[in-house]
């Protein structure tokens, strides 16, 4: 530092701060006691590549960096500056890195190393013969009283930082504790939900197959009537065609007869001449009338047959409409009931979800939209 750093070797003269008191930490530990790994990873990348001597490269960059702040310090000062601010200033890689580079860029010759070697311990052995056995003890004393003074100062603060660290851990443990304390309440409360919401999902499938047995049942009772209506109509139908049927060839035969008895009766002398006066006329008149009072009471029956017949036909429409109007509101209550089936499967879907979410600390999740069946017109 003499050479590189005189001001700063003057002012440490005259706090009497010496070089092993802050620098044989660094070079016996290589820099990792205090410092950061990211800037002891260049540090030992730089001793490997070019030596030993890196290290007082190292520690002359430090130095100058540090020389504005050592400047103003006391004794006090300077040594916690070396143990506690130093550090924190390389805590950016950065930092690390502008470090590095300017201690590459420091020269120091290999040779005047090793002359300051030789210097320092021809300089230790002459002192070593001519010092007072009584200053060299007070001396050894003073050092380790600094060395003590340093190591008590490192041990509080290592206590302070070892409290610190188990309170916070104590208070970190007694919060997760909590958080699982409660993490187990909302699990317990979220299968008890499940539980129960899958009792309900039983219950109401139950329900669903009950009610799909109703309707299949009564659809098919409906599907029958109106199998058994139609019958009865195509029946009623070919019924009525035949009693047509039947009128119009009676009334033929009728008219064939009455036109064979004409003929017989204007072949005969006797009965024509009958015929073509007064009093025949009457009688044939009276025939006639006779003959039209049995075919009109034989119409007044079938007349009656048919209107008899007509209603039974309306009575059976009737019942057919009756039965598509019980089978549309059937398929509507159906409709009502799966909507709601749909809609409780949704609720308990996004209940268990909802519980899931919430029991990992998420946002709920929001049911998809039911779309609804639209409604069958009556």
């Amino acid at each position: 530092t003499q050479e590189q750093l005189p001001d700063l070797h003057s002012h440490f003269c005259d706090l009497n701060l010496e070089a092993h008191m802050y620098a044989s930490q660094w070079f016996l530990t290589l820099f990792t006691a205090k410092f950061p790994l990211c800037m002891v990873f260049h540090i030992i990348d730089l001793l490997l590549c070019e030596g030993l001597n890196i290290i007082f490269h190292v520690a002359l960059a430090l130095l100058k960096t540090s020389k504005e702040d050592l400047l103003q310090a006391d004794f006090e000062g300077a040594l916690k500056f070396f143990r506690v601010q130093l550090p924190k200033r390389y805590r950016a890689e950065e930092n690390a890195r502008r470090l590095m580079e300017q201690a590459c860029n420091i020269k120091v010759p290999t040779k005047k190393l090793k002359k300051y070697e030789k210097e320092y311990q021809t300089m230790r052995e002459s002192q070593l013969q001519q010092e007072d056995p009584m200053d060299r003890y007070k001396r050894e004393n003073r050092r380790l009283q600094e060395a003590s003074m340093r190591l008590e100062q490192e041990n509080d603060d290592l206590a302070h930082e070892l409290v610190t660290s188990k309170i916070a851990l104590r208070n970190d443990l007694d919060q997760a504790e909590d958080k699982a304390d409660v993490l187990n309440k909302e699990l317990l409360l979220t299968k008890q939900r499940l539980v129960e919401t899958e009792e309900e999902k039983r219950k109401q499938e139950e329900e669903t197959a009950q009610l799909k047995e109703v309707f299949r049942k009564q659809l098919e009772k409906a599907e029958y009537e109106i199998k058994k209506t139609t019958a009865i109509i195509a029946e009623y139908k070919q019924i009525c065609s035949q009693l047509s049927t039947r009128l119009e060839k009676q009334q033929a035969a009728s008219k064939e007869e009455l036109e064979v008895v004409k003929g017989k009766m204007m072949a005969c002398k006797h009965c024509s001449d009958i015929f073509s006066k007064e009093g025949a006329l009457k009688l044939a008149a009276a025939s006639r009338e006779d003959q039209g009072i049995e075919t009109d009471d034989e119409k007044d029956s079938l007349k009656k047959q048919l209107r008899e017949m007509e209603l039974e036909l309306a009575q059976t429409k009737l019942q057919l409409v009756e039965a598509k109007c019980k089978i549309q509101e059937l398929e509507h209550q159906r409709g009502a009931l799966m909507n709601e089936i749909q809609a409780a499967k949704n609720s308990w879907f996004s209940k268990t979800l909802n519980s899931i979410k919430t029991a990992t600390g998420t946002q709920p999740l929001q049911p998809p939209p039911v779309t609804q069946p639209p409604k069958e017109s009556t």
